[in-house]
């Protein structure tokens, strides 16, 4: 289909010189060790292109549409790219975006995309081998079919391509408005050409999010000419515009050389799309816009220095600096306009808007984390958590673009808003805030507009009503019993600790008592937490190793992950087991057990085992911290090493499992610090095993905190003594308050294990 001189695109293969960056230490820059290859490959989900700090933009290679690991458009193992398009999800398990796709091309323009599989089939090209790289804010590609050299970079809200083709081609860009991840359905794709610079288009899909829109305005370097096509075919020759599913433009340029065009999205309309480009990028310097994204991420970047450990071991902790900075995503536009929960137009007032929560996932340790580094954005966040109650009548479970997906379960908003509280961050509507709080406690079909009724299902199951009116949560009713009932007693305490706060003492008395309902499900002759029928009797027969995905008592997991998730009582689960001698020995097993996984559809996010222990998914993630309140922290310390040294690479199979918006990286960031969040809510952090010799981190009150571990290395991972602020600790924990004084935390290491 496509031909191109070898001689061409063997000189386009360099890839661009990276500008000279401020070194740091070691003689290396932080910009220089974030990789954004890690986690494009195995079922890492994410993708390598150009973005911002939480950035309405995610300019990216798409390199497959379907199957679960197209979720974010893009993997490693593809030949050939279908385009580049300006949205993308990281690391979700579950896909979606992938809007406005842009294909430079040569000669002869086709209709239909191809594919990796067959690229002859249609318009995507190969990849030149060794031409693809990408740093923060920038990624580059030669395509091997058409010579073209393409380079992304963005603002906010905008998107800046440069391609530079061969000497003397039919130069062109293909614009396909129909083009989505996961080929959800278009329920409208309108693409208008307004001059021989500019273009237009709107599309609105039905997907995982039901309702989603993007407007976007693009403006090219240099005039083309046109032709619109739907699909396989053409439109009349004088149509400037055309509105049906699969539109698209093939756009071309006269004596092109470079060209360049700027595209701004919006989820607003087109003057919002057409603001946001102008506003952010004002001319035509590539470069400039290039180092800006730069700037901006080097500034994320310097919030935590690290000094110590291996090369590869800095790559993976700056990647996964990196990649929890890449959502929730600003969701207002540059004149402070955004499209709500309740679909209406909105005018934010001095606070931003934001989508993407995956609050099942980064309740645990991303925002956690984002409470030391960045604790006044995640307060905003906050704040975009109720309004988006006030819209849409209910807390977010799962949101994207403004719509409620329904996706997982829990009501995990509530520790996000309760951790930031009790750390001090109360900068939103408290009040309204507490209600929200309540209301996602509450099983409510009557004030809430369900897109569907799977929605419908999933953001107010039956468990919740079970929970209400009889107390616990029958597994012949009910699917995935045992994991709702122990997030909703998690829930529950969360609920009770700010009523009691804010002196609703009848209240804190109720949510205290439906904490406590996670002992419903232990059973005491195995050990496990168990699916527990209408009558009382326990569900039989039972395995723990068994896993039917979505479909039994547990999500994404088995008996063995999930009876630790009593992260707000430990003391409560270890009495449960009749002791700390039991509770050690039953966690002790955990990580000894074979590792096979019984049932013909066992879930595949059950991965990165030690054990039974699953570090690929976020249930198990707190359970390594937990020998410490039994008294054996050297097991934690051990155990904390082996997980930071085994199951994290600097390679595009770097991940476990899917980076689930940030959530595995934050794990990384806070367990090489050498501390944990084993409840939020709770603002105590439990002591782990530092990976580095010493690292300073920018507090966001603007104070310093360096933990130091003089002479750490891969032998010494045992904790000797601890010293917050010159003072010895005399157990394993320290509070929020006063980490965020600023000071030193102090580690004596050593080869063995320190036992009290």
């Amino acid at each position: 289909m496509k031909t191109v001189s070898i001689v061409i695109a063997l000189m386009l293969a360099i890839p661009a010189m990276a500008q000279p960056l401020k070194r740091s230490f070691a003689g290396e820059s932080k910009m220089e060790l974030v990789n954004p290859f890690i986690g494009t490959g195995g079922h890492g989900h994410t993708f390598p292109g150009a973005t911002v700090p939480y950035g309405m933009v995610q300019l990216s290679p798409d390199t497959r549409l379907n199957g679960w690991d197209a979720c974010s458009g893009y993997h490693s193992s593809d030949r050939a790219i279908l385009g580049f398009s300006h949205t993308h999800l990281s690391g979700t398990g579950i896909g979606d975006y992938g809007d406005i796709l842009f294909m430079p091309t040569t000669g002869k323009q086709e209709l239909v995309q191809g594919t990796a599989e067959d690229p002859d089939a249609g318009y995507c090209s190969r990849k030149t081998p060794g031409t693809e790289s990408a740093s923060p804010g920038y990624y580059t590609v030669t395509l091997q079919d058409y010579g073209v050299k393409a380079e992304l970079t963005a603002t906010a809200r905008a998107g800046m391509h440069r391609y530079t083709y061969p000497a003397g081609s039919q130069a062109g860009v293909i614009i396909d408005v129909g083009h989505t991840l996961q080929s959800h359905h278009n329920e409208v794709n309108e693409i208008e050409v307004i001059s021989e610079y500019e273009i237009r288009g709107y599309k609105l899909t039905k997907g995982w999010a039901r309702d989603h829109r993007v407007f976007f305005h693009a403006i090219f370097s240099k005039p083309f000419t046109y032709s619109l096509a739907v699909k396989d075919r053409l439109t009349d020759a004088k149509e400037r515009s055309v509105r049906e599913a699969g539109a698209k433009a093939l756009l071309n340029f006269a004596n092109a050389g470079e060209v360049m065009v700027k595209v701004g999205i919006s989820g607003v309309d087109y003057e919002g799309a057409k603001n946001n480009v102008v506003r952010e990028i004002a001319g035509w310097d590539f470069n400039a816009v290039k180092n800006t994204a730069s700037g901006l991420w080097k500034n994320w970047l310097d919030k935590i220095e690290v000094k110590g450990g291996t090369p590869d071991q800095r790559k993976i902790f700056y990647t996964a600096l990196y990649h929890t900075a890449i959502s929730p995503n600003v969701f207002t536009d540059a004149d402070g306009r955004y499209r709500g929960m309740d679909k209406k137009i909105h005018q934010a007032n001095g606070s931003q808007n934001y989508t993407v929560f995956s609050l099942w996932d980064t309740f645990r340790a991303f925002h956690p984390l984002m409470t030391i580094i960045n604790p006044f954005m995640n307060e905003e966040w906050v704040r975009a958590l109720v309004k988006k109650y006030e819209e849409g009548a209910v807390l977010p479970m799962w949101e994207l673009s403004s719509n409620e997906t329904g996706t997982m379960i829990g009501y995990h908003a509530v520790p996000v808003i309760v951790d930031a509280y009790f750390k001090g961050y109360r900068n939103f509507n408290v009040e309204k805030a507490y209600e929200a709080i309540v209301h996602s406690s509450t099983y409510d079909t009557t004030s809430i507009s369900f897109p569907d009724d799977e929605v419908k299902r999933n953001l107010m199951p039956r468990a919740k009503y079970y929970n209400q009116e009889l107390g616990f949560i029958p597994c012949d009713r009910e699917n995935e019993s045992v994991s709702k009932a122990l997030e909703y007693a998690y829930n529950d305490w969360c609920i009770a600790q700010m009523a009691k706060a804010l002196g609703k003492k009848a209240d804190y008395e109720r949510f205290m008592a439906r904490s406590k309902r996670y002992a419903l499900y232990f059973d005491t002759s195995t050990g496990f937490m168990r699916g527990k029928n209408s009558d009382g009797t326990w569900k039989k027969p039972f395995n723990p190793r068994f896993s039917n995905h979505r479909e039994d008592e547990y999500v994404e997991g088995n008996a063995w992950q999930w009876s630790w998730f009593v992260p707000h009582d430990v003391e409560g689960l270890v009495a449960l087991h009749g002791g700390k001698q039991n509770f050690i020995h039953k966690l002790d097993s955990l990580f000894a057990t074979n590792s096979a996984i019984d049932g013909t559809n066992s879930s595949a996010d059950i991965s990165g085992l030690i054990g039974q222990y699953a570090h690929g998914n976020e249930p198990s993630h707190h359970i390594a911290y937990l020998y410490n309140y039994a008294g054996e922290p050297w097991k934690t310390q051990e155990l904390v090493d082996r997980i930071l040294t085994s199951l994290y690479f600097n390679d595009q199979n770097g991940l476990s499992g899917n980076e689930d918006c940030g959530q595995m990286s934050a794990w990384y960031i806070l367990s090489s610090l050498g501390f944990y969040q084993v409840s939020p809510g709770n603002p105590v952090y439990t002591i782990g095993r530092p990976l580095f010799e010493e690292v300073t981190l920018q507090l966001g009150n603007g104070k310093q905190f360096v933990i130091r571990a003089p002479g750490n290395n891969a032998a010494t991972k045992y904790v000797k003594q601890v010293k917050l602020n010159g003072k010895v600790l005399r157990t394993p924990f320290f509070s929020h308050a006063d980490l965020m004084k600023g000071g030193t935390l102090e580690f004596t290491m050593s080869d063995q294990p320190v036992r009290p």
